[in-house]
Parts: structure tokens; sequence; C-alpha cells
């Protein structure tokens, strides 16, 4: 797919009975993988060749259960096990809503709301009936692989005595982001995943396990994140990145459809529904974070590779960083 020329972001609403700066059928209009076309074999043998380096890896799943309660109502993390009596044989039952901890939002989440419709036109019907968008079509063509980059704005923060709220609706501005990413050195190239630190996991470890469960059981949840806003989208898509995550609860500020998200420039819309550019949220980012500040780098091998569930809308992203 390396030999499709990608429009300028003025260019986009490619297909006009779609939702406005839509990339649908950029890529054919029954391909599933949207920008992570761009993770081709030359891009993923540039970055291992040159961003493993020391050897030190990161694995950037929270653990299942980080959340005491997740929001939105989702269900919470449950272990079971089972022993086989009267063996000495173990066997366990996870049940869990696969938003609950880090994970990849896949394409078959979020649609635009005006067009009730999924990524390259797809319906919910279509979502309901067939595997059509299913996150396993990421697993087949071998994961998310590639380089990443990581633009650590909560360590910025804190350095410049700047503070941005975690539990609310607190907008981190895109010029912030660019400035961080300046200061830090980064450049991009075709084909990164993008990674934002905010600092969201963080302060969730202070809290204690009352003050999780009464956040997951607030009536809206507000949560910080970057800014949604035709400069943000215009910036993403003239960067070419393959994926965007983030240690945020919706790498956007949230919730996504409230006063704070203009909802003509919301990210779940145009990165989802718009361009299938995958989102990933609450990745685990504090060790990675250190070393990358240690050596005043910030860039590394990626690979993740998500559950294999046929039509599945979100997974953990089983993800590791190589440097």
């Amino acid at each position: 797919m390396s030999s499709v020329k990608i429009p300028s972001f003025d260019n986009l609403t490619l297909d006009p009975s779609g939702p406005k700066g839509n990339a649908w059928g950029l890529f054919g209009k029954d391909n599933h993988l949207g920008m992570l076309n761009l993770l081709t074999p030359d891009v993923i043998k540039q970055s291992a060749a040159e961003e493993i380096r020391e050897g030190a890896r990161f694995a950037l799943d929270w653990k299942l259960n980080a959340l005491h309660k997740p929001a939105f109502g989702r269900e919470s993390f449950e272990k079971k096990i089972h022993h086989k009596v009267p063996r000495a044989v173990n066997d366990d039952v996870l049940v869990f809503n696969t938003q609950s901890s880090t994970q990849w939002d896949g394409f078959r989440h979020y649609a635009n709301q005006a067009h009730k419709l999924f990524y390259n036109g797809t319906s919910q019907e279509t979502i309901e009936t067939t595997d059509v968008l299913g996150i396993d079509s990421w697993v087949d063509n071998g994961g998310i692989v590639g380089r990443g980059v990581l633009i650590d704005v909560a360590s910025y923060a804190e350095k410049n005595n700047v503070t941005f709220p975690p539990f609310e609706s607190t907008v981190i501005p895109l010029d912030l982001v660019k400035k961080v990413a300046e200061e830090q050195q980064v450049s991009f190239r075709l084909g990164d995943i993008l990674f934002i630190r905010v600092g969201f996991t963080k302060a969730y470890e202070q809290l204690s396990a009352e003050e999780g469960l009464a956040l997951g059981q607030r009536a809206i949840s507000r949560f910080a994140g970057i800014e949604s806003s035709e400069a943000t989208l215009r910036w993403i898509w003239e960067n070419q990145f393959a994926a965007i995550a983030s240690d945020a609860v919706a790498v956007e500020s949230s919730p996504v459809d409230g006063p704070q998200v203009p909802p003509e420039w919301s990210l779940h819309q145009w990165c989802l529904a718009g361009w299938g550019m995958p989102l990933g949220e609450m990745f685990y980012l504090e060790k990675l974070a250190s070393y990358c500040a240690k050596k005043k780098r910030w860039t590394f091998f990626f690979s993740s590779v998500p559950l294999n569930v046929p039509g599945g809308v979100a997974s953990p992203p089983n993800a590791i960083a190589i440097m």
C-alpha cells in the first residue's frame, strides 16, 4: 500500500456521501486497516534497525484491574480461579470490558454521529451481522508494529509548574504538544505511532480505592486530554501517523461528546470513523517516559498484537516498547 498517495488535509472528504474530512476508499473500499496500511515492511525494518539499541524493553499495558471502577458505566474486571479438583490444576476465567484499562479503540467502536456510519461507510447493521472492521484484521496483518514517538507533556508541565487537572475535562492545547515535541527535538516520519503522555495513570495511582471508586461512579466522566480542533486534526493528518495513543482516558479530553469538544472536530469521529486511525487509551507510559528522559531519546521500536477476536470492537494492546 506504500504506493498510495496521501492527499492533503484540504483535499479530504474522499467519499462525498460520507462525513466531512473522510478518507474512505483511500486504501480500497473493502480495506479494514485504514492508516495501519502505512506500516509497510520497509517502515518496520527501518524502525527495528534504528531504534533497538540498548535492548531495554517496557510493557505498556496497565493492569487489567487498575481502575477501581471503570468510567462510562463499564463493567469492572473479574477474575475467577477454577481449581480442577481432585488434581492440583487451575484454570482462570476473566470477564472484562475491553475498554476498562489500556486499550486500542477499533473501527467498530465509534461512528460518525451525524451519518451513523463507521469507517469506509460501514453501517451498524453490518457491524452486528458480520465481522467486518473487526480488530482481528489488525492481528491478521501482524499487529501494530513500527516506530513509536513519545511526547511527554506531563513531565514538561511538572517542570514548568503548569497544571492540567486530570479528573476534569481539561483541554491540553495543541500548541503545547508541539512545543514539547520541539523541546525534545522530535521529528516525525510517515507511519509513526504517536504517544502523548498527559499524566492520567500517574495521578490515578495516587488515589485511594475509595477515591478511584467514586471517580468511576460520577454521572459525567470528565478527564483531561488533548485539544479537539481543526488544527489538531490537520497536524495529525499532515504528519501521517499510523496510530495515536496516550495515557489519557480518551486521547482527546472527555467526555468526547462534551461541550469542550466541537462535534465537527471530534477526534473519535475523524480518526476512527473518518480515517481508520486507531486510538490507544490509558497506555502505561511511566517507565518508558523515565527511560526516554534519561537517554534523551524519545523514539523506540513498538509492537502490539491485540486479542484475535473476530469482529472485535476494542482490545488490550499487549504492547511493548524496545529501545
